[in-house]
């Protein structure tokens, strides 16, 4: 008998988790074959994924080197497209799992767009969920569409957390590294450069995400991705530093259980978990020894030193707009630190000056989303050409 193959679509296909989730499928190709792969500007290497796996199709997100892939894809069935609408296209394509891997605002129409077809969506776009998370979650549950969590934390919580008895669950506990300064002092940060921030301990990232991983916004975003993802209060999230990254988060009950999952920091773990969701398949990820490993430690955060963290759980209870502009305004801040005009400290002063500048009225649209993202883009580069004063 012939195996149905699982339909896969990447959306970000050059980037970490895209390449991890391409990894898993070469691995696995009697499973999984390809429909679409996008990025946004490595043609080159886009193209040449889109041959390797067979792709119906390749969008390329600069709609500048359009013609470069056609040229590189000639001679192949492969379509090729670009810009937002190419993007769109990728994720309506007819994929039963669809890898939501575009970093930044850029990825949520496509994301909207695979949710509207009811598609499964492994979702590993940060900003989905924390600029719109009531938005997306409603189009989740009117187009009947599974979402599934790929973030290490989340997809930690979603493989223990009983949601048929979530009026049993106290409390969700995320788990954070620390990252490159745990320990540190709020003073010792003044000094720090992107090369020192962008060194994690443990997990292998861009270096958007490392930077967040270092000033502890990333945890403060995924905070935010848990109450939307989950069934529970915003008071019933907490975050512990676990700087050896084995287990991944943890889910509290009444009766006094903790229930945590454990594995080496892989990526392809919860991408594997994802993709072949309800079932499990196999990973080339090292085996955890916990012999091996000895301990296992954890911390408070100092939130003095990481003031990212509390800012994104403010933005948080305010809800509305608070989240997105959160959002936007530390990637204006972050991409201003590794370009070294801001100091590390600065970032969280920066979102927070931009979230005292902007009194916007909550979304009630994707376009009011991403009206709100420029907005708040705007007002932290102001907030930017102050301090360059």
């Amino acid at each position: 008998m012939d195996i149905v193959k699982k339909r896969i679509t990447v959306l970000g296909a050059t980037g970490s988790v895209g390449l991890s989730t391409l990894d898993l499928v070469r691995r696995n190709s009697s499973k999984f074959s390809i429909v679409s792969l996008t990025a946004y500007s490595k043609v080159e290497e886009l193209a040449a994924l889109a041959v390797e796996f067979g792709a119906e199709l390749a969008v390329i997100g600069d709609e500048t080197k359009l013609a470069t892939l056609r040229n590189l894809l000639a001679g192949t069935s492969i379509e090729a497209a670009a810009g937002e609408g190419g993007l769109i296209e990728a994720a309506d394509r007819d994929a039963e799992v669809v890898m939501a891997a575009i970093v930044g605002a850029a990825g949520l129409r496509p994301t909207m767009a695979a949710v509207r077809r009811g598609a499964t969506v492994a979702l590993a776009n940060k900003e989905c969920l924390v600029c719109a998370g009531d938005l997306l979650m409603q189009e989740v549950k009117a187009h009947g569409a599974t979402l599934l969590p790929v973030d290490s934390e989340h997809n930690a919580i979603f493989q223990v957390f009983d949601v048929k008895r979530a009026s049993s669950v106290e409390k969700v506990i995320l788990t954070a590294s620390g990252g490159p300064f745990r320990g540190r002092s709020y003073d010792s940060l003044k000094s720090v450069t992107p090369a020192e921030a962008i060194a994690h301990p443990n997990w292998d990232m861009g270096a958007k995400i490392s930077v967040d991983s270092a000033t502890m916004m990333n945890k403060g975003l995924e905070v935010i991705e848990a109450y939307h993802l989950f069934p529970i209060k915003k008071s019933q999230i907490d975050v512990l530093v676990h700087p050896q990254s084995v287990i991944h988060s943890m889910v509290e009950y009444s009766d006094g259980s903790v229930l945590a999952q454990l594995g080496s920091p892989d990526m392809r773990t919860p991408i594997a978990y994802s993709l072949a969701w309800p079932e499990r398949m196999s990973a080339p990820v090292k085996r955890l020894s916990l012999a091996e490993i000895g301990s296992l430690t954890f911390e408070e955060v100092d939130l003095k030193a990481f003031r990212c963290l509390a800012l994104a759980r403010d933005a948080m209870e305010a809800g509305g707009a608070a989240p997105a502009i959160l959002n936007a305004a530390n990637e204006v801040a972050v991409a201003a630190f590794l370009s070294e005009k801001l100091r590390f400290v600065d970032i969280s002063s920066v979102v927070s000056d931009t979230l005292a500048a902007c009194d916007i009225k909550a979304p009630q649209s994707l376009s009011n989303v991403l009206e709100i993202d420029r907005i708040a883009r705007e007002a932290a580069e102001n907030q930017l050409a102050l301090r360059a004063q």
